[in-house]
């Protein structure tokens, strides 16, 4: 992947009939920095550092990234650990046998599913991973529709959670597993969602787009007599495949999958959950006015971020909500493009307060502070308890 970005960035640049310092003009990069990525003297490059090239360069963000994924960011040695019980469960889940009276029903799995949800709502990861495998291990005995609907949502949840806390092999490999007990497309298709997200938190966004249409053109709901429920998890998809093509410096397709998934938005006419009970996994109007938000902020128009995120009510969606958290984040970023130190710092504060487990997973956090810290001359204590909190290195 090093080898063919430094060779592909070269030849895309002499195409365009680019100097290195011309192109680190247009992309706001360094010349030392473009100099770097064509000898390859760099040990990783970031998405958005490959999206302001092909911005300046006029071609896909892909075009420069031809080994596929360029971001993934794995698990600390501590979140591994805190997951290692879910890991064990999900590739043993039968070690220890029982008698047929041990076993637990469909309805005894389904309530202590749903007796998660206030953990999952809060980001509680630390009890979440303690109740977790033996969870997992009665519900891989379910059979039946029934209990096999149980299995898949609850496979669902646990994917969501490793792909939250940066566990992508095991959480592929729970996808698969979900996919493939369920009983029906509607619940499968919450296992795909993870399994883009996954792909897209990873920058591997070939990958992304490819499963996000491909599931939703399978599943494309007629709008005339579709469920809300069936409505949400297509036009879910499409606002993926929107974070992909602003991703990829490819505005058309963006603008068409942002209209189509408003389409669905506006016939749902509310938020709504699409996989199961989980509190993080909504879709409505205020849904893809956030992911409205985050291309905004992405192709650095922080001031129609801001003025969206004014427009957004504050009671309909909780404040714990994981795309809530992660429009503020967004805000977080506009605060920061327009060098508004205060109040970015005081949004990151705010997601602190409510969720601080979910925070200190999250690479997009110290993104921000990163920039903070290196425009600022002086910090306050603030900026640097939150740089210390999401491990910003120095």
């Amino acid at each position: 992947m090093t080898a063919e970005l430094g060779q592909r960035l070269k030849s895309v640049r002499k195409r365009r009939a680019l100097t290195q310092k011309e192109l680190a003009e247009l992309s706001g990069l360094s010349v030392q920095r473009i100099r770097q990525l064509e000898q390859l003297e760099h040990q990783g490059v970031r998405l958005g550092t490959l999206r302001k090239l092909a911005v300046a360069l006029r071609v896909r963000t892909s075009v420069l990234q031809p080994g596929g994924s360029t971001d993934t960011e794995h698990a600390s040695p501590a979140t591994e650990e805190l997951w290692d019980g879910v890991r064990r469960a999900l590739v043993a889940p039968l070690a220890t046998v029982r008698d047929e009276d041990e076993l637990a029903s469909s309805d005894e799995v389904e309530a202590s599913y749903m007796a998660l949800m206030p953990l999952v709502d809060e980001h509680r990861y630390r009890d979440i991973a303690a109740v977790l495998p033996a969870l997992l291990a009665d519900a891989e005995t379910l059979e039946g529709h029934e209990g096999r609907a149980v299995r898949a949502r609850l496979l669902n949840l646990t994917a969501w959670l490793l792909v939250q806390n940066r566990q992508f092999d095991i959480a592929a490999m729970t996808i698969e597993q979900s996919i493939d007990v369920a009983p029906e497309r509607g619940i499968a298709v919450g296992a795909v969602n993870a399994g883009v997200w996954s792909y897209l938190r990873q920058g591997d966004l070939d990958s992304a787009r490819e499963l996000a249409v491909k599931w939703a053109d399978d599943i494309e709901p007629r709008f005339s007599t579709a469920t809300p429920s069936q409505l949400a998890l297509w036009g879910r998809l499409w606002l993926y495949v929107a974070n992909v093509a602003v991703r990829d410096n490819a505005p058309g397709a963006n603008a068409d999958a942002l209209a189509l998934a408003r389409a669905a938005a506006v016939r749902v006419g509310r938020e709504v959950l699409y996989d199961g009970a989980n509190p993080n996994r909504p879709f409505g109007p205020i849904t893809v006015a956030q992911i409205t938000a985050e291309c905004a902020v992405i192709t650095e128009q922080p001031g129609q971020t801001l003025a969206i995120a004014d427009s957004l009510p504050t009671s309909i969606v909780a404040p714990t909500s994981a795309p809530r958290l992660r429009h503020r984040l967004d805000v977080a970023n506009a605060h920061t493009q327009l060098r508004q130190w205060p109040e970015a710092i005081g949004t990151l504060k705010e997601i602190h307060s409510v969720a601080p487990e979910w925070l200190a997973q999250q690479r997009y956090a110290r993104d921000i502070l990163g920039t903070v810290v290196t425009e600022r001359r002086t910090l306050t204590e603030d900026m640097r308890e939150l740089a210390d909190f999401v491990n910003l290195e120095f």
